[in-house]
């Protein structure tokens, strides 16, 4: 029997219906809808389309990728132990407006096995390198867990290369202060589970970094000068008091937390998801001040009254 994966583990991966409330600080996920109306599976083979997919070579490792669409281009992130078919909803849902680039990082999904150490860093620079490849940017970038840690270095490493970024349930460090522990104790018994086999060396490697990445420093953020909207589930396995410790670190960003729903909300509900998250992408960004932009509200609340 094929071992469990660590996506089927822990469940860590690595239409605009709700988006203003979305954009107001929570967003509706679907209520009594089943899961399974809401994620039924694109009918293209995102992720294993051999008329879509291509090849590059960054620091000695094969990455494989794929594009759909046209018009302004938006990077999609994986997470950890994941691939490009993760991100199949969001795939069909931006395609009809944007150019997406889909990247499976090194030691995942359809892209080799690299010779050293796997570090977030390093997954960034592939993604700076397909870019480059594809001479595209500055781009917008929505990443997923891993993925989401990516797209905050691509806006720290490579800010010239960055449009608006997403993050959906980032960390910045791999301690109990950020991650939930029990997300790090079944961590620890997954690797301890895992056959000494190529497939197992290669899953004990992307799953360990879990537990000795990343290492941000919550100020790094603050040089990060593109527009970020930081999202997570209530129930996510990052701390929310941490989520919202990103956000505060940002200096023009916005927050979404996603009611009644977990680390898994773009794949159980990908249509609010992706709806909040196409919202930011499509509207211009203006830093709101707490106390003039309420007052102005305010005002125009009593204008209305009185007449």
């Amino acid at each position: 029997m094929k071992p469990m994966t660590p996506l089927m583990a822990i469940v860590l991966i690595a239409t605009l219906p709700g988006p203003a409330a979305a954009q107001t600080g929570t967003a509706q996920t679907g209520g009594a809808q089943s899961g399974a109306a809401l994620t039924k599976r694109p009918a293209v083979p995102y992720g294993h389309n051999q008329a879509a997919g291509r090849t590059f070579t960054h620091d000695g490792v094969k990455l494989y990728y794929e594009i759909y669409g046209a018009g302004e281009p938006l990077l999609l992130v994986h997470g950890n132990g994941g691939s490009i078919a993760d991100f199949a909803a969001q795939i069909d849902h931006f395609r009809k407006r944007y150019r997406v680039i889909a990247m499976d990082s090194r030691d995942q999904g359809k892209s080799s096995e690299s010779a050293d150490a796997l570090t977030y860093e390093k997954m960034t620079d592939d993604l700076a390198a397909l870019l480059d490849h594809l001479k595209a940017g500055p781009v917008n970038v929505l990443g997923w867990s891993d993925g989401g840690i990516e797209a905050l270095l691509l806006g720290i490493r490579h800010p010239a290369k960055v449009k608006k970024l997403a993050a959906m349930a980032a960390n910045l460090n791999p301690t109990d202060q950020a991650v939930s522990p029990e997300v790090l104790g079944l961590v620890k018994t997954m690797l301890g589970s895992l056959p000494d086999n190529a497939e197992g060396r290669r899953e004990r490697k992307v799953t360990g970094m879990m537990l000795t990445e990343p290492h941000i420093d919550p100020k790094a953020l603050e040089a990060i000068t593109a527009p970020t909207l930081v999202l997570a589930g209530d129930h996510d396995l990052i701390r929310l008091e941490h989520i919202v410790d990103i956000y505060n670190h940002l200096p023009n960003s916005q927050l979404v937390i996603f009611p009644n729903a977990t680390h898994m909300v773009p794949f159980d509900d990908p249509a609010t998801f992706s709806g909040a998250v196409d919202r930011f992408f499509r509207t211009p960004f203006v830093k709101k001040d707490r106390i003039n932009d309420t007052m102005k509200s305010l005002e125009r609340l009593r204008a209305t009254e009185n007449r």
